[in-house]
């Protein structure tokens, strides 16, 4: 009896899981379809109220992309290696955070056609993120802020 709860728990959950998937509006989906036509392993999130994030791969690269609510694409972030990062921006992230341990790198584009980059770092119980532009300036949240405006 034991075993046939447990596997329709089991089931319940898979279920459950399946279907906290996102659902995204048409126009969110449509719009991501056409740009990213290789994407593959796609997952939905809702980021606030009027902004969504893909997190998706292609070519066995990480992405994410973020669209507002409407459909306007925001932004695309690339996960890189340390060693893709322009030689300005290892610079100066290494001159200002030298102890800091690499937790993750990407290279963010946005519908703006800014480019910059972000360095996530370990601390204690958490993660910090800082932003650089390919120059090697360190940029501050509102220089990256791509809020959903439509």
């Amino acid at each position: 009896m034991k075993n046939i709860f447990f596997v329709a728990l089991a089931i319940l959950c898979a279920v459950a899981t399946g279907c906290a998937q996102k659902k995204v509006p048409a126009a969110v989906d449509s719009v991501f379809k056409t740009k990213f036509t290789n994407a593959t392993n796609v997952s939905w999130d809702k980021e606030n109220s009027l902004e969504y994030e893909a997190e998706f791969t292609m070519k066995g690269v990480k992405y994410s992309a973020n669209f507002s609510n409407t459909g306007k694409w925001l932004e695309t972030e690339q996960g890189i290696p340390y060693e893709e990062l322009p030689e300005l921006v290892k610079q100066s992230f290494t001159n200002s955070h030298k102890d800091d341990k690499l937790k993750a790198i990407a290279k963010i584009e946005t519908s703006e056609g800014k480019m910059y980059y972000e360095i996530e770092v370990k601390k204690l119980l958490s993660s910090e993120e800082f932003f650089y532009d390919a120059n090697g300036k360190e940029l501050q949240d509102d220089d990256t802020d791509n809020d959903a405006e439509d």
